[in-house]
């Protein structure tokens, strides 16, 4: 990898770990202002609704440009936060920036190195995500510290009155600091001279050449499978999160504080896995990586039988592990895929659509769940055997393209395999 990626990786890192960050402070501002602390729901609707004109969007323009641009308009949502604008308006914004920015730094692998190396690409971004996550949550946490903001908020700049008066807003203003580190990065992201694609002249055109994206990745042979798994994974991910929390405190008696450390420790599982998949696992070879969803479901099933938090420490780690490892390739054999058949951007809005709509429609279910008076230990056997029966599913699905299909599944197979000239 040369330098270019490393200023990629660079850009995503900080703008990822400011918007983990900003997630604690706009709660913390949220709960300052009495209001409803339904957010992360809130961003991801952002990626449902918008995913037709951020796909298009971002393949009209250099990936950099693009998230360049995002970036900036997440700093303006931050902003309206500072200026009293109302929490969940200036969040939406922040979501649209968010919306904008993902097609672009998922794109612009597939635009910017060859085939061979997606995978290791995949295994970096998935590691540095993870790692923006846990920081960004931990700094968010001290930003908002009584003693932190006690600090912050004692600066006082000769003649300037900055209207900064709450420890979420002193965090919320650090916070623009570390989008801004981004945004000079995403400045200096290579130009990987791919043609561009004019955005449609209407924005029914705009739906409609959207929805012949989605079209065209279900209906490819292998397109389809990495789609339904990467659908399948960030739908029982979230869920999985929601699901943690309430069994570590029937089975553990953790609070949220130490139930989201469980949390974090799975997402340290996640990156051992996505390292170790880049290392081991080439992008012809990543549809053999589906098994193991099926084996993650199964062993989520083992946390009923847990009480102790040692084990509950392997089991979360082990989960995690096995989370990261299939789901990197999968991810990049999606990327390489929709990268050849619709465009880069255009492929990861689609990836994003129909993932965010996985969230929120399993997300729903789960809370229905629990709200018909279900106990966490059946919702987590559900969960589990959904998770390994859906993941069977698929693999039977990629099995039966092999038989029906063989020829064009050879061909594609070893397209994924060639050596195309990149920028490495």
């Amino acid at each position: 990898m040369n330098a270019g990626f490393y200023i990629i990786m660079a850009a995503q890192f900080f703008s990822s770990l400011a918007d983990n960050a900003l997630l604690v402070a706009a709660i913390a501002l949220l709960m300052q202002a009495d209001a409803p602390s339904w957010l992360t729901p809130y961003l991801k609707i952002s990626y449902v609704v918008l995913a037709p004109y951020v796909g298009a969007f971002a393949d009209r323009l250099p990936k950099g440009q693009i998230m360049f641009i995002a970036n900036s308009i997440k700093i303006l949502g931050c902003v309206a936060m500072l200026f009293g604008t109302n929490p969940m308006l200036a969040y939406a914004l922040v979501g649209l920036g968010a919306a904008a920015y993902s097609p672009a730094k998922y794109g612009i692998l597939t635009e910017y190195l060859p085939h061979r190396k997606l995978v290791i690409a995949n295994g970096w971004i998935e590691g540095l995500t993870v790692a923006s996550i846990l920081l960004g949550t931990v700094l968010g946490g001290i930003l908002i510290h009584a003693r932190t903001s006690g600090v912050l908020l004692s600066i006082d700049l000769p003649l300037v009155d900055t209207a900064i008066d709450t420890p979420a807003e002193a965090a919320i203003a650090l916070i623009v600091a570390v989008y801004a580190i981004a945004a000079v990065f995403n400045l200096h992201v290579p130009i990987t001279g791919v043609a561009m694609k004019p955005l449609p002249t209407r924005p029914v055109d705009t739906i409609k050449d959207f929805w012949r994206c989605v079209r065209h990745l279900w209906r490819d042979r292998l397109g389809q499978i990495s789609l339904a798994v990467t659908t399948l994974f960030w739908g029982a991910g979230a869920t999985l999160q929601f699901i943690v929390i309430e069994w570590a405190r029937v089975a553990l008696g953790f609070d949220l504080s130490r139930a989201a450390i469980l949390q974090g420790i799975t997402a340290i599982g996640i990156a051992i896995g996505a390292v170790l998949a880049s290392l081991w696992v080439s992008l012809d070879r990543s549809v053999k990586v589906i098994p193991l969803g099926i084996a993650m479901g199964v062993v989520v099933i083992v946390m009923i039988f847990v009480h102790q938090v040692w084990l509950a420490v392997i089991l979360m780690v082990l989960i995690g592990a096995l989370a990261g490892f299939f789901v990197v390739p999968m991810n990049a054999l999606l990327q390489h895929r929709g990268h050849h058949l619709v465009g880069a951007g255009r492929s990861i809005a689609v990836q994003n659509f129909n993932e965010n709509t996985s969230i929120l429609v399993m997300i729903a279910l789960y809370s229905w769940l629990l709200h018909v008076g279900h106990s966490i230990y059946l919702v987590i056997i559900a969960y589990g055997l959904f998770v390994a029966g859906a993941m069977t599913i698929v693999q039977w699905w990629y099995m039966r393209n092999r038989r029906v299909h063989a020829e064009e599944i050879e061909r594609l197979l070893a397209f994924a395999r060639s050596e195309v000239p990149g920028k490495n």
